[in-house]
């Protein structure tokens, strides 16, 4: 049976990501990570955009916490509230540990996604998260500048619509270093697993 583009986007596969992260993967497995390693790649190095109380941010100012960030919309039915869903457990499982884990939700639908619909999304999740909202010209920047896929599909009635997204988070080091980037279904356990490693390498 074929796989569907959609179905490749879903699992965090989508192809223009795929090739970024084919020239950093190489033919070792990682020392230890479930996720994909990502050292050393020469994207998804920094964000710029405003948070929703219009204050913008950058990762440069979480030096010292470890960053996940991830792309999507708050209408979306299963992979965004489920990855949040994920970050949030790991957070709290991690104990004092987990005051060291920012997530950061950036969305691919500026258009629907007010910075109040955004700010009560993230914080259902947990109060310590983060939304970043920019413009349509903003948001179709740094999707590129992190090898985000994105399109809208048209919904059932005019004028609805949902997105196909790449499904996975970027996870920064303490040091503001792009370092893993982890699939969509991958899981709270595996998550906790590599944060953990990336604490203790400081």
């Amino acid at each position: 049976m074929a796989i569907s583009r959609r179905r490749l986007v879903a699992a965090g596969l989508s192809l223009p990501l795929l090739s970024g992260l084919q020239a950093c993967d190489g033919a070792a497995v990682p020392a230890g990570f479930k996720a994909v390693d990502i050292t050393g790649a020469t994207y998804a190095q920094e964000l710029d955009l405003p948070d929703t109380e219009g204050k913008r941010r950058l990762i440069s100012e979480f030096k010292g916490k470890l960053t996940v960030v991830f792309f999507g919309f708050t209408q979306c039915p299963d992979v965004c509230p489920t990855t949040m869903l994920e970050l949030a457990q790991v957070k709290q499982a991690l104990g004092a540990d987990g005051e060291k884990v920012q997530g950061i939700f950036v969305s691919l639908d500026p258009e629907r996604d007010t910075p109040e619909v955004l700010r009560a999304y993230v914080q259902n999740f947990n109060p310590s998260f983060i939304a970043l909202r920019g413009t349509p010209e903003e948001t179709q920047a740094i999707a590129k500048r992190f090898k985000v896929f994105y399109a809208k599909v048209p919904g059932k009635t005019e004028g609805s619509y949902s997105l196909d997204h790449t499904a996975g988070s970027f996870v920064f080091d303490t040091q503001g270093k792009i370092r893993l980037f982890t699939r969509y279904g991958g899981g709270a356990e595996a998550l906790k697993h590599d944060l953990q490693l990336l604490l203790k390498q400081g």
